[in-house]
């Protein structure tokens, strides 16, 4: 995805010179979210989530290779040697490799029926595999197993959330929060098993059960797994680039090596305003992607300095957005209320905002972003904060 967004910005702002895209996936880029939504559930194809459809590459001079990899990169020389033995010479790189599933290694892993989320074809056998399945067992308390629960329990399915979190999702959104969406959650029929870790999977020859570390037997006929990604940093590492967790890269995305750009869940990026920070986003992906087209071209206006966003969807029952970085914070000013389901959470730290998120108020992003980009100290105004009838925007300044 972010290098079908640098390809496009490249073409944009005049670039004339040849640009080559490899992806090893079938697929030309597209866009990750659908996934476990609605593609998952049947009601979108997979060309609706295609940044460009296939036509758009060749209509824009773009040669797209899929179902390859780049195997090397001499940085030196500057050559890619492609999957199948061909060499390609070029001036200037983007490495958008994006990231890879965490596998779970315990006991009985290797049964059928036992799934992961990340690409469309991961997705078709998940949405075959619970056809004539009645109970699916998600392991992960954050947002892959929340959105399958929901997306699955929208379709008739008993599901169950095993989870090491005592509150689904309070990882990202604190205890409060995500005690209303894991609530919301299992006022539509998810069960939820808290404060557990997977000790084995049984089964004879397909799954049947998750048991949990306490020992407690989780009935299933199909599992879905959602333990986090990790970055996708191989090419780089054998490439001699600076690697740790992600492609190390400056401010303006550019990685050890000159000319040599990263972007998407791979980045590892010096921010002025978060210090070094990795994205995992959709939005990441698209606002990195341009950017680095621009600074291949010298065309950039400063550092990369985008406020990240994220969306996510739980069924039709609840639409989450949030802006900002905020793995810590030490205070929640809530605006609105739980119980009409429309409400922000402002995540502050020693008196500033450096996150909000949003559920069903959508008109408190754009002020959060600006309170987050102006550093505004809002230590005694947490009443209009949390009034949601109050103008944001006074607050910015």
């Amino acid at each position: 995805m972010a290098s079908a967004y640098c390809a496009a910005e490249l073409r944009r702002r005049g670039a004339e010179g040849s640009i080559l895209l490899v992806g090893r996936e079938p697929d030309p880029p597209y866009e990750r979210p659908p996934l476990s939504k609605e593609y998952l559930r049947g009601a979108s194809e997979r060309a609706d989530a295609y940044v460009h459809p296939r036509e758009w590459y060749a209509e824009n001079e773009i040669e797209l290779v899929t179902g390859k990899s780049v195997m090397a990169l001499d940085v030196e020389q500057r050559v890619a040697k492609v999957q199948g033995g061909e060499e390609v010479r070029f001036g200037k790189a983007l490495l958008a490799t994006g990231a890879m599933v965490n596998l779970l290694r315990a006991e009985g892993a290797q049964l059928d029926g036992i799934h992961y989320l990340r690409a469309f074809g991961n997705a078709d056998a998940i949405r075959a595999d619970v056809e004539d399945a009645e109970r699916v067992v998600l392991i992960g308390g954050s947002y892959i197993g929340c959105e399958v629960a929901a997306t699955l329990t929208a379709l008739g399915k008993s599901c169950t959330v095993v989870m090491q979190e005592q509150v689904a999702l309070e990882r990202v959104f604190g205890a409060e929060v995500g005690r209303y969406f894991q609530g919301l959650l299992s006022e539509h029929g998810v069960r939820f098993v808290p404060g557990a870790s997977l000790a084995e999977f049984r089964g004879e020859g397909r799954v049947s059960a998750v048991v949990t570390d306490g020992g407690e037997e989780v009935p299933g006929d199909v599992v879905v797994i959602g333990a986090g990604v990790r970055p996708e940093a191989m090419l780089a590492r054998r490439a001699g680039l600076e690697v740790d967790d992600g492609i190390v890269c400056n401010g303006r995305l550019e990685t050890s090596a000159p000319g040599i750009y990263a972007a998407g869940d791979c980045c590892s990026y010096a921010s002025a305003r978060y210090g070094r920070l990795r994205v995992e986003h959709w939005d990441a992906a698209l606002q990195q992607g341009r950017y680095a087209g621009q600074a291949m071209l010298g065309q950039e206006e400063g550092p990369f300095d985008v406020v990240p966003y994220f969306f996510s969807d739980l069924a039709d029952w609840a639409s989450l957005e949030f802006v900002g970085y905020a793995p810590e914070y030490d205070e929640v000013v809530l605006r609105g209320s739980f119980e009409d389901g429309a409400f922000a959470a402002f995540y502050l730290r020693a008196g500033r905002v450096v996150g909000a998120l949003s559920c069903g108020r959508s008109e408190d992003l754009v002020p959060a972003r600006g309170l987050i980009e102006s550093g505004a100290d809002v230590s005694a105004r947490r009443a209009e904060l949390a009034d949601p009838d109050a103008d944001l925007f006074e607050l910015v300044g």
